[in-house]
């Protein structure tokens, strides 16, 4: 058995070559991941900068400890406070009396030269204590790493998942046309007397033996290039400057058997369907697509297809803010595209008879597309996924980011806006309405099993803000608000006009319960709450809105310290967020770009015998490349439109989650990068085809 194996991988190399650049090259990016990901499971350890020379810091209270439930007990949450509390008044002075205390850069935290354990024996549960590289804690945003390798963690789980997706897919429909185009060759395997198990064998074997091959190689190249992805990652701003790959092992054990299980998921079914067919029946059908849809392919294509059409009607009616979130429009349409790509073979020939175009060229393009589905559907499917990511990717974020900006847009009636941070609030000249707010949060509990802590606006003059803001209210006034209520929205737990909310500021103090004023809509997210100032301790200014008094209004928000623009300003988006889209769309892209040029090759190649046929039946050289390349442009057309399909679906529902929010639905379909991804794909398949079909018609 192994001899057969290696001679017909010898002898057929070059069928099998795209499926081993395909598998080697997703070993090699999910190794690539994986030591990414493996690099962010921590921060390097930094030095303190605030307090460097002091071997002790002494912190007030920068968390805020709840009691939660968790099943029948308590246990204690902490959520880190927007400004720490600073160190008490009594503790500071017993520091000061027995050692040198250093205090710089706020109250909030003192350098104090003396031994750790004497220090805790005298602040007590007072004050937190901090030594060695805790130190850092006080420092300026001490949380930017860790957001940073969160995000960038993110990033790489997502591009490692779209990698092993991407990579499942191309194999095994590279190893499906494989096996459909090599039946004849079964058919005399069956007929010599081998059995329906020694061909499933076989076929398992070649992948074994491709799979151990391709992972080998993959994981060489992820060797090679998780420094380059590093250094990428750093020079596009996705990562901080110190990000570097570490040794760990893991990720190359991981790569290597995922995709030596890949090899074999994907030959499993090929295998099954090359073992049913009968000596006879495969020596008449070998050149006739027959059961181009086994019966299991059809069911599970139908049960994807209907798991992602539920999950988007179930997400839109229970929680369709999580459409806005990147996590699920980047996941959630995978099911979609598989389930489309697999129920493929059944529409490209009625949308293949589709195409009207005279003369014998058109005609033969459209009868041999419709007549060769599984050469069409091969072709199709790829391209499918590359465009529906394209346009499920961007044309969400684009989507979300213009809702945002037509919501923000709506809810001021100001001429005039200030930003900046740590603004002054001016004194309103004649006839105009001014509204300064700050940010700041506040912590609230949901149910006994959580504290959620939102961010919120504290409003200096509630009036006036009343007045400017366009706020969609749905219950309550704005102009209630004052120091004992608050605003909140809908996904606040107690949200009736009237209740009360038990509320935590900003810097910890409370609780103090407030009186709901109005209720809000939720939005895109970013829709309250709200509070006075007396609840928000350390919120500085950093917007002031004004309507009225032409130019002495501006010379006021000049001299407040601020940027003065003329209302609403557009959002330039977050130019991390689209570098990892790019970089995703790009594996997307270059699978499909290898699972085209594969497929092509393989099926013009044996069409020796057809092309000679034009060619004795009075067919030109040139009118039979146009009719091979029609094919090839025709069947990339078939899986754009159904990639725009699927993406019209995922709008769709993300359109309907926007408009049960109450937030503007706005829609965009990104035809410049779904344009780009069909172009490329049309291209490559052209030249794919048209290079065998020249060599074979000389």
């Amino acid at each position: 058995m192994l001899t057969v194996v290696l001679s017909g991988l010898r002898d057929r190399w070059a069928s099998f070559l795209g499926g081993f650049v395909a598998l080697a090259l997703g070993v090699g990016l999910l190794a690539t991941m994986g030591l990414g990901l493996s690099a962010t499971s921590h921060a390097p350890e930094r030095s303190p900068q605030r307090f460097a020379s002091s071997p002790v810091v002494v912190q007030g209270q920068d968390r805020l400890t709840l009691d939660v439930r968790r099943g029948p007990s308590t246990v204690p949450v902490e959520l880190r406070l927007d400004r720490p509390q600073p160190v008490d008044g009594r503790v500071l002075r017993e520091l000061r009396a027995r050692w040198t205390v250093t205090t710089t850069g706020g109250p909030d935290a003192v350098g104090v030269d003396a031994p750790a354990a004497e220090v805790r024996a005298l602040v007590g549960d007072r004050a937190r204590v901090l030594t060695g590289s805790e130190r850092t804690r006080v420092d300026p945003d001490p949380e930017r790493d860790a957001r940073a390798l969160v995000t960038l963690g993110a990033l790489l789980g997502t591009s490692g998942g779209v990698t092993t997706f991407v990579s499942v897919f191309v194999v095994a429909s590279t190893f499906a046309f494989a096996v459909a185009l090599r039946r004849r060759e079964f058919g005399l395997l069956r007929t010599a007397g081998a059995t329906p198990g020694q061909i499933r064998r076989l076929l398992l074997a070649e992948a074994a033996v491709l799979g151990v091959l391709a992972s080998a190689t993959g994981c060489a190249l992820g060797a090679l290039g998780a420094p380059l992805l590093a250094r990428a990652l750093v020079d596009g701003g996705l990562a901080p400057a110190w990000f570097t790959i570490g040794e760990a092992s893991w990720p190359f054990h991981t790569a290597f058997w995922t995709g030596v299980t890949v090899a074999l998921a994907g030959a499993v079914a090929a295998s099954r369907r090359a073992g049913k067919v009968g000596p006879t029946a495969a020596l008449r059908e070998a050149d006739v697509d027959a059961d181009v849809l086994p019966l299991g392919r059809a069911v599970l294509g139908t049960v994807l297809l209907l798991a992602g059409l539920g999950l988007l009607v179930w997400t839109c009616a229970t929680e369709p803010s999580a459409l806005l979130k990147r996590k699920t429009y980047t996941t959630l349409p995978m099911l979609l595209i598989t389930g489309v790509a697999l129920l493929s073979p059944l529409l490209v020939r009625p949308v293949a008879r589709l195409l009207r175009s005279r003369g014998a060229v058109g005609t033969l393009v459209r009868e041999n597309s419709a007549a060769a589905v599984r050469r069409t559907a091969a072709v199709a499917a790829p391209v499918l996924v590359t465009v529906a990511l394209a346009g499920t990717l961007f044309g969400s974020a684009t989507s979300v980011t213009r809702a945002k900006e037509a919501e923000s847009r709506e809810q001021t009636a100001a001429q005039y806006v200030a930003r900046g941070e740590g603004l002054r609030e001016p004194t309103a000249p004649d006839g105009a309405v001014l509204s300064a707010t700050g940010a700041t949060s506040v912590f609230v509990r949901d149910g006994a099993e959580a504290v959620v802590k939102y961010g919120a606006r504290a409003v200096a003059d509630p009036a006036a803000f009343a007045e400017l803001a366009r706020l969609p209210v749905v219950a309550g006034d704005l102009r209630d608000l004052d120091d004992r209520s608050i605003v909140v929205n809908e996904e606040f737990e107690r949200h009736r006009v009237g209740e009360t909310v038990e509320v935590w500021r900003a810097d910890g103090s409370g609780p103090v319960r407030l009186r709901v004023a109005a209720v809000l809509a939720l939005g895109t997210g970013d829709n309250g709450p709200y509070v006075t100032p007396a609840n928000a301790p350390g919120a500085a200014l950093d917007r002031i809105d004004a309507r009225g008094g032409g130019a002495a209004t501006v010379r006021a928000l000049e001299a407040s310290g601020g940027t003065v623009s003329s209302g609403h300003r557009p959002s330039e988006g977050n130019p991390q967020n689209r570098l990892g889209m790019i970089l995703v769309l790009g594996i997307a892209l270059v699978y499909t770009v290898i699972g085209l040029a594969n497929t092509l090759l393989m099926a013009t190649s044996v069409r020796g015998g057809e092309l000679a046929s034009l060619r004795l039946a009075g067919a030109t050289r040139a009118q039979i490349l146009r009719v091979v390349t029609g094919e090839a442009a025709l069947a990339v057309a078939i899986g754009t439109g159904l990639g725009l399909v699927v993406t019209g679906v995922v709008l769709g529902a993300l359109g309907a989650g926007l408009a049960a929010l109450s937030a503007p639905v706005v829609l965009a379909l990104p035809w410049t990068v779904t344009g780009a991804a069909a172009g490329a794909c049309a291209t490559v398949a052209v030249a794919s085809a048209a290079l065998p079909a020249w060599r074979l018609t000389r």
